[in-house]
């Protein structure tokens, strides 16, 4: 396995932002909120998860006080309902499949644009003013004009999805105008690594290529997978996330691009996984190039690598995890 990186969480400055913070996770069952819970433990806060079904209770909380509440994140009585003295809310609850999105329109925009919208109009009504931290995709630049691609980049959403999250993010952005709410959409490239499986096909797909090759199976790629993709790190999402919660107001109104900052060329990707996994079972599984299935989003063909400068900037925070260790933690973590 490569070198861990020297910074492998958050550092003790960023950490000490939370302590005695109320903090509320939508989607708290989720493969995103996993790694944020899991580094807000090491801290004294309160965390309250918002999950859509019953969960396990979480397994160690640490130095944090957890409690799950059960609800659907479309009903406006639920965001009446919760807690007050929330300082900080990480929304996460999503649908995040671009096909699912344009099967049904209208369920993607019930899950994707109306939760937040209540959220904000809670808040309003209450007299509440949390920082709210929005998980939002870099998928809302379309096919880019130009790499790698920061927050100046024209957005050109060529999908229902990503035209969501796109509303989304101006309904936070006027709130944060005026003082509603502080709050900031952090725009995700392509996460990988450790974490509840996703349940949508086209979603979490470098995670279900290492559990191909670990069982064995020739890994596949359409056509000859020359488009390039920025592979970030679940756990430094998850740091990602606390950063721009301690630097809300460095970021209050706008979005920021979050991603390694490396391009890989998918097949360059799944080659990678297939030599990693060798080096951990001693097989080395085949990458074989198949045609493209009809119906593929023109948003596959895009082409991504990240500038996070501004975020850095603001922040001081940096993608920790290199792909080749990144990947190393996902076999571990999935033996």
């Amino acid at each position: 396995m490569p070198a861990a990186p020297n910074m492998a969480g958050p550092d003790e400055t960023l950490l000490s932002w939370f302590l005695g913070k109320n903090i509320l996770v939508t989607g708290g069952g989720g493969f995103i909120a996993a790694s944020l819970v899991k580094l807000l433990c090491a801290t004294d806060c309160r965390i309250v998860r918002l999950l859509r079904l019953p969960a396990a209770a979480w397994p160690d909380s640490g130095r944090a006080r957890i409690e799950d509440r059960v609800g659907d994140v479309r009903d406006p009585v639920l965001w009446q309902s919760l807690p007050d003295g929330i300082d900080v809310v990480f929304h996460l609850a999503a649908q995040t499949s671009t096909y699912e999105a344009n099967r049904d329109p209208r369920a993607d925009l019930d899950s994707n644009v109306l939760p937040l919208l209540l959220m904000l109009q809670a808040c309003r009504e209450r007299n509440i003013s949390p920082a709210v931290i929005c998980a939002s995709t870099v998928t809302i630049c379309g096919l880019p004009e130009r790499l790698p691609v920061d927050e100046n980049h024209p957005e050109a959403p060529i999908t229902i999805y990503d035209l969501h999250k796109q509303m989304a993010e101006n309904y936070l952005k006027y709130h944060a105008r005026i003082g509603t709410v502080r709050g900031a959409a952090l725009r995700l490239a392509n996460v990988y690594g450790p974490g509840p499986r996703s349940s949508r096909a086209d979603r979490g797909v470098l995670n279900q290529m290492v559990g191909r090759a670990l069982c064995g199976e020739a890994l596949t790629v359409y056509g000859r997978g020359e488009q390039l993709r920025d592979y970030v790190h679940v756990e430094d999402v998850a740091r990602a996330f606390l950063a721009a919660a301690a630097h809300v107001d460095a970021l209050n109104g706008g979005h920021c691009i979050i991603g390694r900052g490396e391009g890989y060329s998918i097949a360059q990707a799944l080659q990678l996984v297939a030599e990693r996994v060798a080096v951990r079972t001693g097989k080395l599984v085949a990458v074989t190039c198949v045609e493209p299935p009809a119906g593929l989003s023109p948003i596959e063909a895009r082409n991504f690598v990240a500038d996070t400068h501004r975020f850095t900037e603001a922040t001081g925070w940096r993608a920790q995890h290199a792909l080749p260790y990144g990947i190393d933690t996902l076999i571990e973590s999935l033996i």
